[in-house]
């Protein structure tokens, strides 16, 4: 049975979603007025596998994450390019895009934009006013925070000591405006050149967390599975999104909080993110490092613990990376002197190997667990591979687990380095033959001819085989 560690609750609960078979999970997207930096990645890539692992498991998953296309941070950006707004967003969602292809993040079941619900976000203010639970001012509005019973539940705060990280996120001009300090705005009214739709109570925008109450609400259910993102939007975001959306619909509004781990960077550990100026984005880093192994560097560590950015680490993730493969590429090349069929011992031991995946999976989506067990199903494939005789349905079998459980993490696992091309074959033949006939310092020519070029000789008992680096 799964279970999934609640924020809410702060502890771990057995997954039963609302709709049997089905689960509607909601993401928080980027404010998308810049490049993405790997700690935005870390949340997209920690719930993409956490899809993928409920997809695995046999559930439909409905997957919403929408994209932040207007607020102050875009407005002062298009400003400074001298561009629109929306020519803003155009931009960076197109960068998103193709940055989270890159790192095989599976593209949402939809990609609502806060600019494409205006209508909806105006009706749902005008029921929160209608309810008493928001006032305006001067064309803005203000939730009640102190009117929502529980507000502060999620965080584990009382609301008065949350009025500390509030002001935070409180301009001077609000302080004058609002009833009390912990109100938040629905609606700004708009200032003179700046974009704006019309409504009730003038010109002006969605306030920042409106817009994830009515895109979940309105896509998925009043009532849905998962909402998830970064441990950041714990306070004030997903309080408020609560408070809001409860009171909106009188229904409970998320079954299961998620909340992932920051990226952490220096030897200070020092949170990565765009306001301390310390931040890489997946735009650069990918044009350097292999998108697969950022992609494993940061699937494989549980989506609740704080990854610890450096080079070292990525390049531990590629030795790692490099030693399945090799492990995949060792089985390909047995194929070519296997025997038809299987045996029944070896596809026991791949269904112990399935099941503590499941197992180490259930317990929260450990990763870390889960991936051990792959690597144990590598130690296995290598062994496998170096008997003396082995089968074509069994390494076949062996290939697709490894396959079928990396894919979990985002990884496409294929082989490679095989020996098809003609003229490594040539000179393979001929370090062969120079070794029969003792000639070692040909034989050690050839080896390092071909290093040179990039070509990894393996001397095994069946044979020379060859790797790309």
């Amino acid at each position: 049975m799964l279970k999934i560690y609640n924020t809410l609750t702060r502890k771990k609960e057995e997954f039963h979603p609302v709709h049997p078979g089905v689960v509607n999970m909601y993401v928080c997207g980027p404010t998308v007025y810049n490049y993405i930096h790997i700690g935005n990645a870390r949340s997209a890539i920690a719930f993409d596998t956490v899809r993928r692992y409920l997809e695995y498991i046999g559930y439909q998953v409905n997957y919403v994450s929408n994209f932040t296309d207007v607020d102050d941070k875009m407005i002062k950006a298009a400003h400074d390019q001298g561009i629109t707004v929306p020519e803003l967003a155009d931009k960076y969602i197109k960068a998103f895009m193709e940055d989270t292809n890159a790192i095989n993040i599976e593209p949402a079941t939809m990609h609502p934009r806060a600019t494409e619900n205006i209508p909806e976000i105006i009706d749902f203010v005008q029921k929160l006013i209608d309810k008493g639970y928001a006032y305006v001012v001067d064309g803005d509005v203000y939730y009640r925070a102190r009117k929502f019973k529980n507000y502060g539940q999620l965080s584990g705060q009382s609301i008065d000591d949350l009025e500390v990280g509030a002001s935070e996120h409180v301009s001077a001009d609000e302080v004058g405006k609002k009833e009390d300090p912990m109100d938040f705005a629905l609606w700004k009214a708009a200032k003179p050149g700046e974009i704006s739709w019309d409504s009730p109570w003038g010109a002006g925008r969605p306030g920042w967390h409106i817009e994830c109450s009515v895109m979940s609400t309105k896509y998925l259910d009043n009532t849905i599975d998962i909402h998830a993102g970064g441990q950041d939007l714990e306070f004030p975001h997903h309080e408020n999104e609560i408070a809001q959306s409860e009171a909106a619909t009188g229904k409970k509004f998320v079954n299961y909080w998620m909340h992932n781990g920051f990226v952490t960077i220096g030897k200070d550990n020092e949170k990565m993110s765009k306001s301390l100026h310390n931040f890489i984005t997946v735009h650069d880093i990918i044009k350097h490092v292999d998108p697969q192994v950022l992609r494993f560097f940061m699937a494989t560590t549980q989506y609740r613990r704080p990854i610890q950015y450096s080079e070292a680490n990525l390049t531990d993730a590629k030795n790692n990376l490099e030693h399945i493969q090799n492990a995949y590429n060792n089985l390909e090349y047995r194929k070519n002197d296997a025997h038809d069929g299987s045996e029944i011992h070896v596809q026991s031991k791949l269904s112990d190997f399935k099941e503590h995946f499941i197992e180490a999976m259930n317990d929260d989506i450990n990763v870390q667990n889960g991936i051990a067990v792959v690597y144990e199903l590598v130690k296995y494939a290598n062994v496998y591979a170096k008997q003396a005789s082995v089968n074509q349905d069994d390494i076949a079998d062996i290939q697709k687990l490894l396959q079928e459980l990396l894919s979990i993490f985002g990884v496409k696992i294929v082989a490679t380095g095989q020996i098809d091309d003609d003229a490594i074959q040539q000179l393979i033949d001929q370090r062969n033959e120079a070794r029969r006939n003792k000639d070692f310092a040909l034989s050690d020519k050839i080896r390092d001819d071909l290093k040179a070029q990039g070509i990894i000789l393996e001397d095994t008992p069946q044979g020379t085989r060859y790797r790309k680096e």
